[in-house]
């Protein structure tokens, strides 16, 4: 009986019957209740646990039916032991090696160690600070719960289920190619046939793939410095030497140094981390420069749907002639970081080849999301959110843009087209690290931007301040007492 005592959640997310099922189940598969002795009846039970008999009764039934449990009538239930199942005897322990034996050295047997490269980290509890200045994550009030819920529901459909149970080798699902393709891909001004799409876990998968089929020794990649992160670690994997590119008020600075790399990975929509856009006349002027030269540009459009301050700007992708532009997309900004579905926009050949080498790596994503995904789009969930998200982002952004004029006067150049964070640059003997500590003293969560520069001699006295996660009556508090902190530091 005592291995059937746990604490029940009455207003849990988990109801009372799957927290019961889940508890018999890991303890018959633990091997904590013996099939030999019969399990307490369903009063007993459901006294000494508080609940009803009948969510007892309820329980033993569907683990009856599912094979956990056989009834033997006016007796009870019992552990079913074909359910158990012949289990392999646990090893002993090894002999005690010779002391002149080493231990594996698995360092040594690696080829990589990306654990060595430098990465943006964040508080894993920082929903529970007061002030969370998080970037790239997503408000969970403004997500569509309902609407979510009734398209996983008809991707839950028995027809819809014989679809996707199947192995898709290396296709995507027709329907989310189609809706990227006509109802996302439009929305920046990008026209794409259905074989230069391919869908991917994310922007940061759309990148390894790309890394491995443009970048390796001897290669050279452009990226913005200061710029992101995770790109840079991802090329630098690859083998590529990196070309550090200078970026100012118009983003990536295009000059003939360019000429000499093979690709370059630029962000010119909202430039990561500085938030600016770059204007048309330098679009042109880097398009232009990378048809002469046989350069690839990585477009990453990582806040497609953020733009609310003024009317959006098209996609480098949209004005590309020639097709050397690879795009790279991503719902993680608009619907769920968590979700990983993002996708590759580029010339069928690219394409092709991207396909075979995702195939090696995981196949495709998970058949059940993209059919998800799909249903949400084609049913207007999708741009009913991003329109609401563009409304409350842009009550934040104003809310970021007064509480930085008033409390940290001319530290950030204010996003011209929105996004979802400022770059704030603080005094120049300021270091963020140490600030970004003291911060988290207060309840604030800022990012520190030393990791964002290329090179040993990376300024330490910029920071970035995400506001996707904070609501905007926070703000104000956040950014006084940020500034406070940076006051008293200098």
């Amino acid at each position: 009986m005592r291995e059937l005592i746990f604490p029940v959640k009455h207003d849990g997310e988990v109801g009372l019957q799957a927290q019961l099922r889940r508890h018999l189940v890991d303890a018959i598969l633990d091997g904590r209740l013996s099939p030999d002795a019969p399990l307490p009846s369903c009063r007993r039970l459901a006294q000494a646990l508080g609940v009803s008999r009948n969510t007892v009764v309820l329980t033993y039934q569907a683990l009856e039916d599912e094979g956990f449990l056989s009834s033997r009538e006016r007796v009870g239930y019992f552990v079913n032991r074909e359910m158990l199942g012949e289990r392999a005897a646990a090893s002993p322990p090894p002999a005690a090696a010779e002391a002149s034996i080493e231990l594996a050295d698995w360092r040594q047997r690696l080829y990589l160690h990306p654990s060595d490269q430098s990465n943006l980290s964040k508080p894993k509890n920082w929903r529970q600070y007061p002030y969370p200045f998080i970037y790239g994550q997503a408000d969970p009030n403004m997500f569509p719960v309902a609407a979510w819920r009734m398209c996983s529901r008809q991707a839950l459909s028995v027809e819809a289920i014989k679809r996707w149970t199947e192995d898709s080798f290396d296709e995507d699902d027709p329907l989310l190619v189609e809706e990227v393709r006509t109802r996302v891909l439009p929305r920046r001004g990008v026209r794409a046939s259905a074989d230069e799409i391919l869908i991917t876990m994310g922007a940061q998968n759309a990148l390894y793939l790309i890394a491995r089929l443009l970048a390796g020794p001897g290669s050279v990649i452009g990226v913005e410095n200061p710029g992101y992160v995770d790109a840079r670690n991802i090329f630098t994997l690859a083998g590529a030497r990196l070309k550090p590119i200078p970026v100012d008020d118009a983003g990536m600075v295009v000059d003939k140094s360019l000429a000499r790399c093979d690709c370059v990975y630029v962000t010119p929509s909202h430039q990561s981390p500085t938030t600016v856009t770059m204007p048309m006349a330098r679009r042109v002027e880097l398009l232009n420069l990378a048809a002469r030269h046989n350069i690839t540009i990585i477009e990453d459009d990582y806040e497609a749907e953020a733009n609310f301050v003024s009317s959006p700007t098209s996609a480098l992708k949209s004005m590309d002639q020639d097709r050397n532009v690879v795009y790279v997309g991503s719902f993680s900004k608009s619907l769920a970081p968590g979700l990983r579905i993002g996708y590759l926009v580029a010339a069928p050949a690219f394409i092709r080849e991207a396909r075979m080498l995702r195939r090696l790596l995981l196949r495709h994503p998970p058949s059940n999301n993209q059919r998800t995904v799909a249903l949400f789009i084609s049913g207007g969930y999708y741009d009913a959110l991003v329109n609401r998200l563009q409304r409350v982002y842009r009550s934040r952004w104003d809310a970021m843009g007064k509480a930085l004029d008033q409390y940290l006067p001319k530290s950030a150049h204010t996003p011209s087209f929105g996004g979802t964070s400022f770059w704030v640059r603080g005094p120049e003997d300021l270091d963020t690290k140490l600030l970004a500590a003291e911060a988290l003293k207060q309840g604030v969560v800022l990012e520190p931007g030393e990791l964002f520069f290329h090179g040993p001699k990376a300024p330490k006295n910029y920071f970035r301040l995400g506001f996707s996660s904070i609501k905007s009556e926070a703000i104000p508090e956040g950014i006084k007492r940020i500034a406070q902190l940076v006051d008293a530091m200098a």
